[in-house]
């Protein structure tokens, strides 16, 4: 009976105690087991089938049996212990529920008592920071008003001291006392309501204007204009060296007046330098008719190379920020800009005897090119005046290159062609080298003066003597063959090859044919290297009208 009652409080408990399986996963987590009985998904009839898998296990029926009730018995004890253990605890926790109460109203109690205090505390700290506030405004006011009024001192002294040493001149002085008191102006910005403020500012400004108009005034004095203006070109040299006296002059007395980076001596050379443009273009206008080659070169020279003198001493910074570099040493007479001392005809004799086809590449072509120097910063500030007055130097040029042409005729005529057998047999003829190195002299000059439309014009120039001597020098003394009264020409050649019976040329005349010859290829790749300079130096947006292709294919053919 008590088994059966057992079977069905176990049946009824378990249908009662179906526990979700997060509780189940909790409950292994804190009471981990490895007993059958204690898994969810517990199984009686598998649990018996374990402990009697045979028909003779069940001989042991009584010993298993006595087992499981003893583990029932343990486990009615434990869980009566548990539920009498938790009832203690209820009644334990209700006490301390209590105390912990009283506890609590206790320490409200406190706090209210400490809130109170710390209210008392806070008034008072109010009223002690409230009076130091009052301290601290009160001592900054009083340094701010003992700092002004010490200002307030210097100030009216320095403005006494500043209208004194005016009228005195004394400008060392001046200068730092100025500063000063500009400096000590600047905290009273704030105060120009009040009147007595107002009144000193206005003499400091009225002390500032009277000093400027007053120093101008002396520097007026100090340089008089006497003299700046000299007369004709003639005497140029009488205006530089009246300015680098005034120069020197003024660094002696005046130069440390100004602070350094105001560049005053440049910028005094720099409005001298604006002033004699001005005058003598006025001049060169008013005697235009006197203007001869001679004196517009003379003066021109002067003055770049006064314009030389300036970049040497001065920077340029009142012009621009670009600082001149030192030009290197040339070798082709079209790959450096320097102007050099004219070469006489004897000094380059043995040198054009030396030329020939096989050094010309080398030389034109294969000789590195030097870097070209740093623009001059005062280039053009003065001579920029002479460039309206060009056209007498190109007009000069002009008579100066057909009289050379003329003179290379006569030359030739009176020397006779190169024999052969000798240096001068079938070599570059000497008068081109002599051309090219009198175009390079012009191009040079003209460049320094201008780089426009005179450019351009000299280059018509230097295409019509190009010509004139391909045609006077060249064509013109090739030998004339009997078979050929016409004259010398390629197919002339090729004809004179096919036809023994006529007449050959001499010994002598091969020989001028070779050295016109290597002239001519000469005078090509002269011309092209001369071509590429020109576009160097003229205007970029003159340089498509710089064209000597018409005179390279004269040479060529």
């Amino acid at each position: 009976m008590m088994e059966e009652e057992e079977f069905e409080f176990a049946e009824d408990l378990e249908a009662i105690l179906h526990l979700t399986p997060e509780v189940q996963q909790a409950i292994e987590q804190v009471f981990p087991s490895q007993d059958p009985l204690d898994r969810a998904d517990f199984n009686a009839v598998e649990y018996i089938n374990t402990l009697f898998p045979t028909e003779q296990s069940l001989s042991n029926i009584d010993d298993v049996v006595s087992k499981i009730r003893l583990k029932i018995r343990r486990l009615d004890d434990n869980i009566r212990t548990v539920v009498r253990g938790q009832t203690n605890v209820g009644q334990d926790g209700r006490q301390a529920l209590e105390e912990a109460q009283v506890a609590i109203q206790q320490l409200f109690g406190k706090i209210k008592d400490i809130k109170d205090k710390a209210e008392k505390s806070e008034q008072m700290v109010k009223e002690i920071t409230r009076d130091i506030k009052q301290l601290d405004h009160a001592k900054r006011h009083l340094t701010t008003s003992i700092t002004t009024l010490n200002h307030l001192h210097m100030l009216a002294g320095g403005v006494d001291s500043l209208e004194a040493m005016t009228r005195k001149r004394q400008y060392g002085e001046v200068a730092n006392l100025l500063q000063g008191v500009v400096n000590v102006l600047e905290h009273f910005y704030k105060y120009m309501g009040i009147t007595q403020i107002r009144q000193l500012s206005e003499r400091v400004k009225a002390a500032q204007s009277e000093l400027g108009t007053q120093i101008l005034a002396d520097f007026d004095e100090a340089f008089p204009s006497q003299g700046s203006k000299a007369a004709w070109l003639d005497k140029i040299d009488r205006r530089y060296a009246w300015i680098k006296r005034q120069l020197v002059d003024y660094e002696e007395k005046y130069g440390r007046m100004f602070p350094e980076e105001w560049c005053m001596t440049e910028r005094i050379a720099v409005e001298f330098c604006h002033i004699s443009r001005v005058e003598l273009a006025k001049v060169m206008r008013t005697r235009a008719r006197e203007i001869e080659v001679k004196l517009l070169l003379f003066a021109i020279q002067r003055t770049t190379n006064f314009e030389g003198l300036l970049a040497k001493r001065f920077t340029g910074g009142t012009l621009t920020d670009k600082r001149p570099e030192s030009p290197l040493e040339p070798t082709n007479p079209f790959l450096e800009d320097d102007p050099g001392e004219d070469v006489s005809y004897p000094e380059l004799a043995s040198f054009k005897l030396l030329i020939n086809l096989t050094n010309l590449a080398f030389f034109f072509h294969l000789q590195p090119k030097k870097p070209k120097p740093a623009d001059n910063p005062f280039h053009g500030i003065i001579s920029k005046c002479f460039e309206p007055h060009l056209y007498v130097y190109i007009e000069s040029q002009d008579k100066n290159l057909g009289e050379l042409i003329n003179r290379f005729v006569a030359d030739f005529r009176a020397q006779g062609p190169p024999k052969a057998g000798t240096e001068e047999g079938g070599a570059v003829l000497p008068s081109c080298a002599d051309l090219f190195v009198y175009y390079k002299k012009c191009m040079v000059q003209c460049s320094q003066l201008s780089t426009g439309e005179p450019m351009i014009a000299l280059t018509t120039i230097f295409q019509k003597f190009l010509r004139e001597y391909a045609w006077k020098i060249l064509s013109g003394n090739l030998p004339k063959s009997t078979s050929n009264s016409g004259g010398l020409t390629i197919s002339s050649l090729l004809k004179e090859k096919e036809a023994p019976e006529a007449a050959k040329f001499t010994v002598d005349e091969l020989c001028l044919i070779c050295s016109i010859l290597s002239t001519a290829e000469y005078c090509l790749a002269t011309t092209q290297q001369l071509e590429e300079k020109l576009k160097e130096k003229v205007d970029k947006l003159l340089v498509e009208r710089i064209n000597l292709t018409g005179e390279m294919d004269t040479f060529s053919t």
